[in-house]
């Protein structure tokens, strides 16, 4: 069977993608598990927007500053200059945000942004609400349970994908593929992704030769409750420093204001790095406090994040949380022009947090990620739909690989351990090397396709890293001790 495009992925990104794509053409989306595993699901704070004409100068210089210098500047400005016809489209369709008694739309304050600006549906579920919301709305037939295996390329063009599918691996075609997969958290020993985010598309590029872009920018989370015992940590979301929380250590002393001005407002980066480094010269544990905020008002704005708490014994706003800094999103991705296709391959797209789009730069300002796999999802769609190229049917054999063996579970396992105590907050020279050795034999093992994926991926942030000698955004090097 051949479609017109095929999209990998059902998060936030290919859901709207698939939102444009007229219901006579012929599309299929490629789910890799459950439609709520994914990131956009449990995204919390909200989507960023420039409010109005005025403030899409402030929206880009915000996300300029944010990005440290490597942002490409012309997709900051179409990212910015497109936000709020992407929410218009949005309320147009059904969805509802959240508003005040007078009906007026409710915008909130996060780190780094210089206004309120950011609004947000469900209290702090606005991934879960808006996932829901455009798969209700999507009038395309869903593949789940099945991750894609291989791209199905010849002389520069895509003509496909492999699916393994209950074990089966056989290949769909199509004229066009999305890839909107998710980023790459299941790398890390602890992280706030969803479990199966787990890097495959990005290793598949890798063998390919489909060029990744700024790879070594990984953004990690200051804020996330680490005690639980699973890798996926609960991700404590920006807005709530945004609205008045504060970090402090144990004896309630707030200590970001030794590193940045803006304290609790300074951007991701700074807050993990502080907290890391301030943990690191003190001993001492990290909290983060809600005690400027009324119990009411608490429940009402983040329900989610109260009900959680006090199951776990915390009796919030009063009680203060530990917390520590956890992998949160993959800054880097499968390089892409501004209309999210690949450059080298025609007929492949890349949207969402897969995708380097260059619009976050060295560190992406809080709440652009869901705008951004709208933003460029929707514009994914209309560059294909003005390219009306007639393809000519290729057929590919199926890959006879093996996918996965029982040891690799325990190697996904060391890989997580080597990627956190050497390739996260804080980096080192010597440190990376020893990823990249340990991950090198890993590959020279005898491993499962699946697990290549991973390791593929891994060696690229860590060759990324090792070749930006400047700590910048989220990329920072320490002097090892020997130097």
């Amino acid at each position: 069977m051949k479609y017109d495009v095929i999209i990998v992925g059902a998060g936030v990104a290919g859901l709207y993608a698939a939102m444009h794509i007229p219901r006579e053409k012929k599309v299929l989306i490629i789910n890799k598990r459950e439609t709520f595993k994914c990131n956009s699901f449990y995204a919390q704070g909200g989507i960023a927007l420039a409010i109005d004409a005025q403030d899409i100068p402030l929206h880009v210089q915000d996300t300029l500053d944010a990005g440290a210098g490597l942002c490409n500047e012309d997709a900051v400005r179409v990212l910015s200059e497109n936000s709020r016809a992407i929410i218009d489209d949005l309320i147009e369709r059904g969805f509802s945000f959240d508003r005040d008694k007078e009906g007026n739309l409710l915008y909130t304050k996060e780190a780094a942004h210089s206004k309120e600006r950011i609004l947000h549906a469900g209290g702090d579920a606005t991934g879960r609400y808006m996932h829901y919301f455009l798969l209700q709305q999507n009038p395309h037939p869903m593949l789940s349970d099945a991750r894609v295996v291989d791209l199905l390329i010849k002389d520069g063009e895509c003509y496909g994908v492999t699916v393994l599918d209950h074990r089966e691996s056989r290949n769909i075609y199509a004229d066009n593929v999305i890839i909107a997969s998710g980023g790459v958290g299941s790398l890390y020993e602890y992280h706030t992704n969803a479990p199966c985010i787990s890097a495959d598309m990005q290793g598949l590029c890798v063998l390919k030769g489909i060029e990744l872009s700024d790879m070594e920018m990984m953004q990690f989370h200051p804020t996330v409750y680490v005690d639980n015992n699973s890798a996926q940590k609960m991700l404590l979301t920006e807005a709530l420093r945004g609205e008045g929380a504060t970090i402090e250590d144990e004896k309630g002393r707030r200590f970001l204001f030794d590193y940045d001005e803006r304290g609790e407002l300074a951007s991701r980066d700074i807050v993990s790095k502080a907290i890391y480094d301030y943990s690191k010269k003190t001993h001492m544990q990290t909290y983060l406090s809600f005690k400027n905020f009324d119990r009411d008002y608490f429940m009402q704005r983040f329900p989610n994040i109260y009900k959680n708490l006090q199951l776990l014994g915390f009796n919030v706003p009063k009680a203060r949380v530990p917390i520590s800094p956890a992998f949160h999103y993959a800054i880097g991705g499968i390089k892409t022009d501004i209309n999210g296709a690949v450059p080298s391959v025609r007929s492949l797209y890349a949207i969402g947090e897969v995708a380097s789009t260059k619009v976050h730069g060295a560190n992406r300002l809080a709440s652009n990620s869901l705008l951004e796999g709208l933003v460029f999802g929707k514009r994914a769609v209309e560059d294909m739909l003005r390219k009306k190229q007639v393809k000519k049917d290729v057929k590919f054999e199926v890959s006879s690989e093996v996918m996965s063996l029982k040891e690799d579970k325990a190697k996904k396992n060391l890989l997580r351990k080597i990627m956190w105590e050497n390739v996260s907050i804080v980096r080192t020279k010597s440190g990376l090397n020893s990823a990249l050795n340990q991950i090198n034999a890993l590959l020279n093992e005898k491993i499962g396709k699946l697990l290549k994926f991973r390791l593929l991926t891994a060696k690229e942030i860590v060759l990324a890293a090792l070749a930006r000698d400047e700590s910048i955004g989220v990329h920072f090097i320490e002097k090892d001790s020997n130097d």
